[in-house]
């Protein structure tokens, strides 16, 4: 497969990854699977919000706003992921990202956040995680 298309990011901006970010943790807060390890992990929920939204400019618009290291982050936590969180977060991203962007835009998210996962994925290292996909 060649990569994304140059206008498959059209509609994305840092005034729409906030409200999709916004939007996404929201409801990953109120998620009976994964809300809880998310929800253990962060003191603070408006500093981690804007963290990630500058995770993705840096990801969608080349913004180099982020400055950090997620994997190390969730490593904190390997214990309490499991293959079912994995696809629920993607299952909530796709929800999100349908809701808030543009239908080219959400499959640029949504592909960029499968191959986070499967990066996560292998880096945690567990056999049980293997099976996601």
């Amino acid at each position: 497969m060649s990569g994304l298309a140059f206008d498959e990011i059209d509609g994305v901006d840092e005034e729409s990854l906030a409200r999709l970010v916004d939007r996404f943790y929201a409801a990953v807060r109120a998620d009976a699977l994964i809300g809880p390890v998310f929800n253990d992990a962060i003191d603070d929920w408006s500093l981690h919000l804007d963290k990630l939204a500058a995770f993705w400019s840096s990801l969608m618009l080349t913004s180099g706003r982020y400055k950090g290291s997620p994997m190390a982050a969730h490593l904190k936590h390997r214990a309490r992921i499991t293959p079912a969180m994995f696809n629920r977060w993607l299952v909530l991203w796709r929800e999100a990202t349908e809701a808030e962007m543009p239908p080219a835009a959400a499959r640029s998210l949504q592909a960029k956040a499968a191959r986070i996962a499967e990066s996560f994925k292998l880096a945690l290292g567990s056999r049980a995680l293997q099976g996601i996909g």
